[in-house]
């Protein structure tokens, strides 16, 4: 986790004016030791003092709590108190105005300025007791639960309780980041809707799928500054289950959904070529487990579960899981196609690399990148022969994809788009420019 920060509060030498001398400074320089901790404020009526309070930002009154215990605890009480609520709980969240302005990040500022109120005012509490008490604060926010807002895509109240909690939790250790998952865990049973999720046909229970969605992604995963911090709790949410309900889960939170009702779309995958856009969150989650701040991880647990995330819900059409490859970037492509060298799947690979090609030709990568990511799996094959007969795959697999590409347009099975002529004219371009490098290539090496 990140390292703590501390805010010191200077010690500030004030000027006093003798010709404006005042009851409380004249007591300051009687007996400043015999003053309780709340200083000249022991004087004012509880009133008063909250009155006081109303005239202080969120901030200000955040860096007051670290003068003394004694008014760390009055303020507690005080945002215990009906009044209280009203001033530091704000619940606007379902005004449309203010989800896309100035007003909406407003909201969020504040509630991440409570969070280091609230962090600053329980500094002295172990951290169960905190966490109890900091649930009692919140829990009458009916936005904040996991099932508690009627509209949950167009609340804001999950990304408060977001940015609160990544303020509040900041530095904490990861032994104490483990109690606050399972605290959270607790009170909203999410273990217990996981794997009613995984457990179901894909699509069954959509609403909770986008509630879990909505939750992992607002709450634990989107707030986070540092990489190590987002991995963590990537892993809190992942590894408890089995990989196949992993690679599940993982395409309920971050895979694509529709724009209009924030669904999951199962069969975005499977039914045509789809767009970065759709992968993007995927190849962003796959990389930060891959990475080397993600402790819980090895390379071979993040390619298994790319397999994997690859027949979910049904196999992906190739073309989708190449243009996921190249999202994921070198590192992960190469492992991933090294272990299918090493594993004797050579025609799955001689295939993969075709469409790695097609993307690069129709997204306008650079195909020189197919080709050495080609060049350098072949030194993956431990024999001359081996990788022979991978490079015949490959161009195997060149001609027969080109074949049915050409009999789907000779039977007539054209759409709107023409998608299917689309796709050939493609796949002749990318064979040709695919086939054009490798000539540049040995080119330059043989002159």
């Amino acid at each position: 986790m990140a390292s703590p920060s501390y805010t010191l509060v200077p010690n500030q030498k004030y000027r006093r004016s003798y010709r404006h001398s005042s009851k409380f400074s004249n007591t300051l320089q009687t007996d400043s030791a015999s003053l309780s901790t709340l200083g000249n404020f022991k004087d004012l009526p509880l009133e008063i003092f909250q009155m006081v309070l109303g005239y202080l930002s969120v901030k200000d009154i955040s860096m007051m709590s670290m003068v003394s215990k004694t008014i760390s605890n009055r303020l507690i009480n005080y945002i215990s108190t009906p009044c209280g609520n009203r001033r530091f709980l704000p619940q606007d969240f379902h005004n449309h105005e203010l989800s896309g302005c100035r007003k909406g990040s407003s909201i969020l500022e504040h509630y991440r300025s409570l969070g280091l109120l609230l962090k600053r005012c329980t500094l002295l509490l172990p951290t169960k007791e905190r966490l109890k008490y900091i649930h009692k604060i919140l829990s009458e926010i009916s936005c904040f639960k996991f099932s508690g807002c009627s509209d949950p895509l167009h609340c804001l109240g999950l990304q408060c309780y977001g940015v609160f909690l990544q303020t509040l939790t900041a530095g904490w250790d990861e032994f104490e980041c483990h109690r606050v998952y399972n605290f959270l865990c607790e009170f909203s049973n999410l273990p217990r809707r996981i794997q009613t999720i995984v457990s179901s046909k894909p699509g069954s229970a959509r609403k909770l799928e986008l509630r879990i969605r909505t939750f992992c992604r607002s709450v634990l995963l989107n707030h986070w500054i540092h990489r190590s911090d987002s991995a963590f709790w990537l892993t809190r949410i992942l590894k408890p289950w089995p990989m196949v309900n992993q690679a599940r889960l993982l395409y309920i939170i971050f895979g694509p959904a529709s724009t209009l009702d924030g669904h999951v779309v199962w069969q975005k995958m499977i039914q045509g070529p789809t767009d970065e856009t759709s992968l993007k969150g995927l190849a962003d989650a796959i990389k930060l487990l891959y990475d080397t701040e993600a402790k819980e991880w090895t390379a071979d647990d993040v390619i298994s579960l790319v397999d994997e995330l690859a027949v979910v819900p049904q196999e992906w059409l190739l073309e989708n899981s190449a243009r996921l490859l190249i999202l994921c970037g070198n590192n992960i492509c190469f492992t991933f196609m090294a272990s299918k060298a090493v594993n004797g799947r050579a025609m799955e690979l001689a295939r993969l690399v075709v469409f790695l090609a097609l993307v690069c030709e129709k997204d306008l990568y650079c195909m020189d990148w197919a080709v050495k990511m080609m060049q350098k799996v072949c030194k993956v094959f431990s024999t001359p022969s081996e990788r022979n007969n991978f490079l015949q795959s490959v161009e195997n697999a060149f001609a027969h994809i080109i074949m049915d590409a050409l009999q789907s347009v000779i039977s007539g099975e054209h759409d709107e788009e023409d998608s299917s002529f689309l796709n050939l004219f493609h796949l002749v371009n990318a064979q040709a420019n695919f086939h054009k490098e490798i000539l540049y290539l040995t080119m330059s090496c043989n002159m």
